[in-house]
């Protein structure tokens, strides 16, 4: 089990448009975060990128804030993109699933263009929900590798 804690929570109501940040969130079940747009019946319900990755963009020069990969939730205390898909996700009462690692780039990404690298495409995560419930920024998140899973990161 690692623990870590939700920084930000960002969504958008249109895709393309820079994600804003919100104080509190609905996780839907096997939908994502309410009245985001990238909500859905999909795989990819809800975004996750860790804090240590913004980190190494802003090491860069880049002024990045939360939100500006898209990710609706920025976490602090796990290296998100070391853990195996299947990971279960405990924010409080919802449950999420990690299902991807990473992600093809779109065309036009602007922080690509800026410095020929993003860290979404290969330190993002995504995630489906499995039980719904209230998100707040500050709460904690726990992440638990089952036994099977776990030999994939030894």
């Amino acid at each position: 089990m690692i623990r870590g804690s939700i920084l930000s929570i960002n969504i958008s109501r249109k895709k393309g448009m820079k994600k804003v940040p919100v104080q509190k969130a609905v996780l839907i079940e096997n939908h994502g975060i309410e009245g985001d747009a990238h909500a859905g019946d999909w795989h990819r319900q809800v975004s996750m990128l860790a804090l240590s990755s913004i980190e190494k963009m802003r090491a860069m020069g880049l002024q990045i804030d939360f939100g500006d990969f898209a990710e609706n939730l920025t976490v602090e205390g796990v290296i998100l993109h070391e853990l195996p898909l299947g990971t279960r996700v405990r924010i409080g009462e919802a449950v999420l699933e990690v299902t991807q690692i990473g992600k093809q780039c779109h065309n036009g990404c602007e922080i690509s263009r800026q410095t020929g690298v993003c860290v979404m495409p290969r330190e993002g995560i995504f995630l489906r929900v499995i039980k719904g419930g209230e998100i707040s920024v500050g709460d904690s998140v726990i992440f638990e590798i089952s036994e099977k899973n776990a030999a994939v990161i030894k």
